[in-house]
Order: C-alpha cells, then sequence, then structure tokens
C-alpha cells in the first residue's frame, strides 16, 4: 500500500505537467503556422505537414492522460473515504501505470520539441 498523499501529490505534478506541455503546443503550432505561411517550398510543407501530425497526436494524448489521472485522483479520494491513509495495490499500480505514461509522454514530447526548433531555426 502507498501513502494517499505522496500519489495524489504525483498526480498533481502530473496535470500541472500536461498543462504546460498543452501551452507548449499552442506556442508550438504557432510558430508551425508562422513557418507555413512564409514558406511555400514542398520539403517545408511536408514537415509542416509532420509537425502538425505530431502536435494533434500529443494534444491527444495529453488529454488522455488527464483523464486517466484525475480518474485516479478519484478512485484515490473513494479509497480515501473508506481508508484514510492508503489506498490499495490496484490504485497504486494504476498510479504507476498513468505516471510511467506521463514520464514516456514528456520524453517523446520533448523530443519533439527540439526537433521542431532545429526545423523553425532553419526556416524562420
Amino acid at each position: 500500500m502507498k501513502n494517499i498523499k505522496h500519489i495524489k501529490n504525483l498526480n498533481n505534478d502530473c496535470l500541472r505537467g500536461i498543462t504546460f506541455y498543452k501551452q507548449e503546443l499552442s506556442i508550438l503550432q504557432e510558430r508551425l503556422e508562422e513557418i507555413a505561411a512564409y514558406n511555400t517550398a514542398r520539403e517545408v510543407q511536408e514537415k509542416v505537414e509532420y509537425f502538425q501530425n505530431q502536435f494533434i497526436i500529443h494534444e491527444n494524448q495529453l488529454n488522455e492522460l488527464r483523464h486517466d489521472v484525475r480518474a485516479n485522483d478519484e478512485a484515490i479520494e473513494a479509497e480515501l473515504l473508506i481508508t484514510e491513509t492508503s489506498v490499495a495495490d490496484v490504485t497504486a499500480t494504476a498510479h504507476a501505470q498513468i505516471h510511467a505514461r506521463y514520464l514516456n509522454e514528456e520524453k517523446i514530447f520533448n523530443d519533439l520539441r527540439h526537433e521542431f526548433n532545429h526545423f523553425a531555426a532553419r526556416w524562420m
């Protein structure tokens, strides 16, 4: 059994991170639109489409993660009414899986952001 406070803090960290990455996606999308507006070369347009698709995929992943983190929080709250200090192994395992997905998404997103920044530096 894991301490509820520890899991809730990790969930809150994930939610803050998800909010940050969603804001970052908006900024990257704006930069991508600027690049697309000023560069009509086929090579650029192909990369623009690639990044648009990646941004959509990541936004969907972030939305799904946010939903899953909130659902995990609700499960914790329900268990808190019963135990007051700890959660069942099933809930802790679900949390660990969600947190691992968040860390994976964070890594992939950061790699994409670096790739995009190299692209943007070349074409802005």
